[in-house]
């Protein structure tokens, strides 16, 4: 496919909401060529002054690109992009090559990968991230991914723009079946520091004191200097994540550990705690904000 001015790869770009705008606004700060496109339009103004090209369907974002980014909610969203009305398939030409950084579940990875391919004759890399909006948007975050050699070859080093950690973890579907894993263990411990948080309440320890006193020890994590000192200062607006996302991720979870036929009872309360506070009306909330479940309950006893 031709290139860009600079040699490097025209880029698309699919989903400009939590992660993906931040990512759009640190790939045009690089250099690159980038089009792009969000289901809600008004989206486009979080991007509109790094330099990214508005395009009118994501068919036109595969015309205009040699590789494809998409980061979106799922499975329904993926296949809505690639296979719907204005999707991929129906631009005809175009890229070569779409990197999945969304959560999708394996066996929708494989399915797909196949049918775009049979359709276009593109391949497919699933590269789900891990690391929020401010890594994305200074090139830290976390990849994992997945697929044949050649191909993760194609899109490497502009996985290194976003990521500070790239691991190719194997064949097609590998990459998300680590991000499964990834989100068990962000998940029981977004349960666990909202435990934690509320013992220490309970038990009259400062809870601000808490992550000074671990920090350099065993019990030490990013989960506790991040996501912890967030849940003590209440500081879930503007949200760095949906409860929603988190949510669908720890049912993939879930998915996963059924499928291995396993019996995993800490994943299951974890999983069991955000459940009551999703199904509670907090979608759309911070996913650290579970830690009002707690809250909660201690004011209602």
């Amino acid at each position: 496919m031709p290139e860009s001015a600079s040699n490097e790869p025209r880029l698309g770009l699919v989903g400009l909401g939590i992660m993906g705008a931040p990512i759009a606004q640190r790939l045009c700060e690089r250099g690159y060529d980038l089009s792009v496109w969000n289901l809600e339009p008004e989206y486009f103004d979080r991007v509109r002054e790094s330099g990214a090209k508005w395009a009118e369907t994501p068919a036109e974002v595969w015309k205009a690109s040699d590789i494809v980014l998409v980061c979106v909610l799922g499975d329904d969203a993926i296949d809505s992009i690639c296979f719907g009305k204005d999707g991929f398939v129906s631009a005809g030409n175009g890229a070569n090559l779409l990197v999945d950084l969304s959560t999708t579940s394996p066996e929708a990875t494989v399915r797909f990968a196949k049918r775009l391919n049979d359709k276009l004759g593109a391949d497919w890399v699933d590269a789900p991230i891990s690391g929020g909006p401010k890594p994305a948007r200074d090139g830290e975050l976390t990849v994992m991914a997945g697929g044949n050699a050649g191909a993760f070859g194609k899109v490497e080093s502009v996985l290194h723009e976003i990521g500070q950690n790239v691991t190719r973890m194997g064949e097609l579907g590998s990459g998300q079946k680590t991000k499964i894993l990834n989100q068990a263990i962000v998940g029981a411990n977004y349960i666990l520091m909202a435990e934690i948080l509320a013992t220490c309440k309970a038990a009259g320890i400062d809870p601000d004191l808490l992550p000074v006193c671990l920090k350099g020890g065993l019990a030490d994590s990013a989960i506790l200097q991040r996501i912890y000192t967030q849940m003590t200062a209440e500081d879930f607006d503007p949200p760095r994540s949906y409860v929603r996302q988190v949510y669908k991720d720890l049912k993939s979870v879930v998915g996963l550990v059924d499928d291995l036929a396993l019996d995993l009872p800490l994943i299951d309360i974890a999983v069991a705690q955000y459940r009551r506070y999703a199904e509670a009306g907090n979608d759309m909330e911070d996913g650290a904000s579970v830690s009002r479940l707690y809250q909660n309950r201690g004011e209602e006893s």
